[in-house]
């Protein structure tokens, strides 16, 4: 049950976020406070209806697409930027990347009331997308639920608390914890900055997530951030406001200028953030002008507080360029810790107090001596007394003169002591001095043969090294030797097969417009029309292959980070005999090929998906993405009527056999991949490659070498429609080339080969994945096959 402080901190956030009027906060909070404070036996007057976020959501209740549908689990959180759910995803089974489990953060209506409001949150959703960082959380899709007319996005699903319920449980922390939750913070945005030029803009302990396996998330990360300002500007909607922001931790300068946001925005929340988390309370107001100053926090020394105030200055200029360069700064001002100076100061005041105690005593012992000695004595006489006081004042004097010759005799012997002292620790620092300079010489000694011993060991090594490297030449040579034999019988069988396929195609079809391949065995189809022709083919022979993968490459993929429920679809390895020839698309469908079917047909996607405009740049050359599996029927039907063959997806097997192209290793080219072989996210490695190159979107077709039987971009670029259902595993597949149509999932068909924004584990030959035919995204493309005879 939530406590009175959590429900007006979230009516605040509500506020804060321009879906609560100021009068309607105080409404509610009132309400809140009155039914918690109301005397024995008062009924509470009854809260308001709820506003803006409130959806009518419920556990168990199924929200999105018709094909791409979440069942709510269990409500997470509540905010200003509407609810999130722990959801099961019904439609895709863990494809795509992501787990079963996840994270639904529903938007309020009032976020995307426009269309305008609505490609916002695509455009964001689609960035945040490509953030692969440990201390990120994962956004997968994102997806609209047709009752509600409200967006949703989905996410990793985490256990644990957000730093708001953190700071509300445990109070203030200590510059230790600070530095401990906030380091992943920094690497995370740095990671943002370097790699995608991204900012968050909406820092807040409520967008930090500390799970319960003791990591940090840093959450939406600019989702939605444009659309919500847009939405609490219905006057500018043609404009953008590059940085957003929560009242309080949104910098000075944010929604003042236009252009590329820049770190400070995000420096300024996290000194805000440090402050709050030390303080536990916040340096400003909801507004702040250059000549407020707030105190200093406790548990900062002079140095380190100066370096808090350079770290939320007005001036953006004065701030530090990193979150990381602040938290450095911050660690090199600590001087002596806390404890250490409290320590200091204890004993220090212990010895003041002991010496005042004794010098106390000491005085009162004297007083205490003369009164009674002024006690025993008898009347004085005048005189007597007169000679007394001479004769104290004569000893005084002695004892003055006594005191300044022992005084000059112990300054006389503490110098002549220091002297001494100076004496013995020059001898000692000349001994020390002597030793360690034999010590520094036997050193270089046996460093001097200790390097002589590894150049004798290098030059045997490179002896070594060259013989070796002599044989590893001669073995190459005879491998590449042997190679060129067996792709050269390759090459001649192929160009045999395309010639005897070209001499049928002929005799089909003989008239003047018939197409003819070329000696690669690549042809193109003319427009009936006279128009065009249709997309490059490549003539593939018949043969049997082995489909799917042996444990052996299954381990390999399990150390890359595969999943033992993925690699469960690519069993029973099978054989599988392609017998009767067709043709493949050399490329995939490119854009401008796709340009040329919408511009003839009037098609106009059933989706918010922008084929055109994908999030990355993009000519007639690069392969489309955003098409769905029905999009892809429809194209295949025109380019049958325009040329008057017939066109088709490959079936799954034609695929694989012609991906692997007479290869039997985890990609056409061996078992190992690079970014100068194909598109993929290079941030990640397979088996004994190396990391390389990560691009952000799609490469024009043909960029990289094609497989042996010259068909490109086979290993990723954009995962590619076939024509099969979704089957869990290869039990009771056909196994002559032909369409798995029988059982399976209707709704959900194959896709092979991988795409730009997935590791390299997922490009290999074997992989099957899946998706919705009525969906598509920036990941999904296809290429065409064509019936031969």
């Amino acid at each position: 049950m939530q406590t009175a402080r959590e429900k007006i901190r979230e009516l605040r956030a509500l506020h804060e976020d321009g879906l609560l009027s100021q009068d309607e906060f105080d409404r509610r909070k009132n309400a809140i406070l009155d039914a918690e404070y109301a005397p024995p036996g008062a009924t509470a007057p009854p809260l308001p209806p709820r506003q803006g976020t409130e959806l009518g959501l419920m556990v168990g209740q199924e929200i999105g697409p018709q094909h791409r549908r979440y069942r709510l689990e269990r409500l997470i959180g509540m905010g200003g930027m509407g609810q999130v759910w722990q959801a099961s995803d019904l439609a895709t089974h863990a494809e795509l990347g992501h787990s079963e489990t996840v994270a639904v953060k529903v938007l309020p209506p009032q976020l995307t009331q426009s269309p305008v409001h609505a490609r916002l949150l695509v455009e964001e959703a689609t960035q945040a997308r490509r953030l692969a960082h440990d201390n990120i959380v994962r956004v997968y899709e994102w997806a609209q639920d047709p009752a509600t007319s409200s967006y949703f996005i989905i996410m990793e699903c985490l256990d644990g608390e957000d730093l708001d319920a953190w700071l509300a449980r445990n109070g203030r922390a200590d510059l230790a914890a600070v530095e401990r939750i906030l380091r992943p913070v920094a690497a995370a945005l740095q990671y943002a900055w370097e790699r995608h030029r991204l900012v968050h803009r909406d820092l807040k302990p409520g967008n930090v997530f500390l799970t319960a396996a003791g990591h940090v998330k840093l959450l939406d990360f600019g989702i939605a951030a444009q659309a919500r300002d847009a939405a609490s500007s219905p006057g500018n909607l043609g404009e953008r406001t590059p940085n957003a922001g929560t009242a309080g931790y949104r910098a000075p300068e944010a929604g003042t200028h236009r252009g590329q946001p820049s770190p400070r925005l995000d420096v300024y929340a996290v000194a805000v953030m440090i402050y709050q988390l030390l303080a536990g309370a916040m340096p400003f107001d909801d507004t702040r002008s250059a000549q407020i100053a707030p105190v200093a926090p406790p548990g900062l020394n002079e140095a380190q507080w100066a370096v808090l105030q350079q770290g939320f200055a007005f001036d953006q200029d004065e701030r530090f360029a990193s979150v990381a360069a602040l938290l450095d700064a911050l660690a090199h001002a600590a001087g002596p810790s806390a404890a250490e100076l409290a320590e200091q100061a204890r004993q220090r005041a212990q010895a003041e107090a002991e010496q005042a105690r004794a010098l106390a005593e000491a005085e009162q012992a004297a007083r205490q001596v003369q009164a009674e000695q002024r006690a025993a004595a008898p009347p004085p006489d005048p005189k007597a007394l007169e000679q007394q006081r001479a004769a104290e004042a004569a000893e005084l004097r002695r004892l003055e003169l006594q005191r300044q010759m022992e005084l000059a005799a112990r300054r006389k012997a503490e110098a002549h002591a220091a002297a001494l002292e100076k004496l013995k620790q020059d001898q000692v620092r000349r001994a020390l001095e002597k030793q360690r300079r034999l010590e520094a010489e036997a050193q270089a000694a046996e460093r001097k043969e200790r390097l002589r011993q590894q150049l004798l060991a290098r030059r045997e090594a490179d002896a070594l090294k060259a013989r070796q490297a002599e044989e590893e030449k001669q073995r190459r040579a005879a491998q590449l030797k042997a190679e060129a034999a067996y792709r050269a019988e390759q090459e001649r069988h192929r160009r045999e097969q395309a010639a005897r396929h070209a001499a049928e195609l002929a005799a089909q079809l003989p008239t003047p417009s018939s197409p003819v391949a070329d000696p690669s065995g690549v042809l193109r189809d003319p427009f009936v029309d006279g128009s065009g022709n249709g997309p490059e083919l490549v003539l593939i022979p018949t043969g049997r292959f082995e489909m799917g993968a042996h444990e052996y490459e299954h381990a390999q993929a399990l150390k890359a980070g595969a999943q033992r429920a993925w690699l469960e679809r690519e069993k029973p390895p099978h054989w599988v005999g392609i017998e009767r020839s067709f043709a493949l698309g050399r490329y995939p469908v490119t854009v401008g090929e796709w340009r040329r079917f919408a511009r003839a047909t009037g098609w106009q996607p059933k989706l918010d998906f922008d084929w055109e405009q994908p999030g990355f740049r993009q000519d007639d050359d690069h392969p489309v993405v955003g098409v769905s599996w029905y999009d892809a029927q429809d194209y295949l039907n025109w380019l049958s009527v325009m040329t008057g063959q017939v066109y088709r997806l490959p079936s799954e097997a034609e695929w694989e056999y012609a991906c692997r192209a007479g290869s039997k290793t985890a990609f056409s080219f061996g078992n190992e991949i690079a970014t100068t072989q194909a598109n993929y996210d290079g941030n990640f490695s397979y088996g004994a490659g190396v990391k390389g190159e990560s691009r952000g979107g799609t490469t024009k077709v043909g960029s990289f070498p094609p497989n042996p039987w010259g068909l490109y971009d086979m290993h990723g670029n954009v995962w590619e429609w076939v024509q099969d259902p979704v089957h869990d595993n290869y039990v009771g597949a056909p196994v002559d080339g032909s369409a798995w149509e029988q059982g399976g999932d209707g709704s959900r068909r194959v896709l092979r080969g991988g795409a730009w924004l997935y590791q390299p584990r997922y490009l290999r030959s074997a992989v099957r994945n899946g998706y919705s035919a009525f969906l598509s995204n920036d990941v999904v493309g296809f290429r065409v096959a064509r019936r031969i005879g």
